[in-house]
């Protein structure tokens, strides 16, 4: 799950071309894929009672801490319950990324439970990433200018990582305006749709990216949700505008959808080492652009939630269900040889990857 980004376009407003550059490329490690394979071909198939009972749960405990937040106001439990609130919400949310990867006939209805329960309250329906994030994972698009989920950050100048986070925390807004404003407007002026749906419809980081047009049944499931979004923004700016809904409750409402945002754009920041300007990759030169951070570090429960934490397997066996990758890691990793390469994905924990981030933009060019 991605957000904004920086807009990397000249004066004139043309896209800046990346650079392709000059580091030797990886050759694939067929011994290391080949296992990763064999050990977890009894892994595949997603287990509906595990993803059901963990979006429940989590949407169950978000609301409530959320109305709790609302209820206690700004005192030390309310701050608690809102805290609450937006890690669980943050991780029902996570899982837009699974409702873009798995066989929906394998867990019927999760995608429409998704929806209702977390996309259109939360503005963010799983259309704006199905269509999207496969992209991400196509072996020839992957860190070049036709992956929506790629920036080269670590080369980029130190500001455009404090950007990086302050665009994200205006998410709710630009949501709101996506929604309330932007589809109404765009049925009205037709001129308006094809730009609203190749800019403005994909949850990317990559600003040059444009969207190409659903067809067929997708379509039809974007229009259903676009709309049903668009019902329930301008419904709930309604209630705020005749006092129906009160203006601290809808404070906590954007502060939530903002903090969401920025916890997930702090977990962007460390998917990937984002070094990579342009080249196509092997898919072990991916892999060891991505990043895991398996335990024993506790914390990236809470921010890498829904298997995230996996996030460089999640590359090389994207599709493994998120409740398999823990068991998945284990195999390969006991298996396999201490100097193979899938080691050198793995990382202790948050801080290390922000610092070595950091250090890439105060030496770029």
């Amino acid at each position: 799950m991605n957000s904004f980004s920086l807009d990397r376009r000249d004066a004139a407003g043309v896209p800046t071309p990346r650079t392709v550059s000059r580091r030797a490329p990886v050759a694939d490690d067929r011994a290391m894929l080949r296992a990763a394979s064999e050990l977890t071909r009894d892994l595949t198939a997603p287990r509906p009672a595990i993803y059901w009972s963990d979006l429940i749960a989590s949407s169950v405990i978000g609301y409530a801490a959320f109305a709790a937040a609302v209820t206690l106001g700004a005192s030390g439990w309310g701050i608690a319950a809102w805290v609450v609130s937006v890690l669980a919400l943050y991780r029902a949310a996570s899982f837009i990324h699974e409702v873009s990867h798995i066989k929906h006939a394998a867990l019927p209805g999760f995608r429409l439970g998704w929806n209702v329960l977390i996309g259109i309250p939360l503005l963010a329906p799983s259309f704006t990433y199905e269509g999207v994030h496969n992209l991400h994972h196509a072996k020839t698009r992957y860190g070049t200018i036709d992956d929506p989920e790629y920036l080269p950050l670590a080369n980029m100048k130190p500001w455009s990582l404090p950007l990086f986070l302050a665009v994200a925390a205006l998410a709710p807004i630009g949501f709101l305006v996506r929604y309330a404003v932007l589809t109404p407007l765009s049925l009205i002026v037709p001129s308006l749709r094809p730009v609203v749906e190749a800019r403005y419809s994909a949850l990317c980081i990559n600003p040059d990216f444009r969207r190409r047009p659903a067809e067929g049944a997708a379509r039809r499931l974007w229009w259903q949700l676009e709309i049903a979004t668009s019902i329930w923004s301008i419904a709930l700016l309604g209630a705020v505008a005749t006092g129906v809904v009160p203006l601290w409750a809808f404070g906590v409402y954007l502060a939530t959808i903002s903090a969401i945002m920025i916890v997930n754009q702090v977990r962007t920041l460390v998917a990937h080492l984002w070094e990579n300007e342009g080249e196509e990759m092997s898919l072990t030169a991916q892999y060891l652009d991505s990043v895991n951070v398996p335990p024993p570090a506790l914390l990236p429960f809470l921010w890498a939630p829904v298997g995230l934490r996996y996030h460089a397997l999640h590359h090389l066996l994207p599709g493994l269900p998120y409740h398999a990758l823990g068991e998945a890691h284990r195999r390969i990793s006991a298996a396999i040889e201490p100097h193979s390469v899938y080691h050198k994905a793995s990382y202790k924990g948050l801080p290390g990857l922000v610092a070595r981030l950091a250090r890439g933009t105060m030496t770029a060019r």
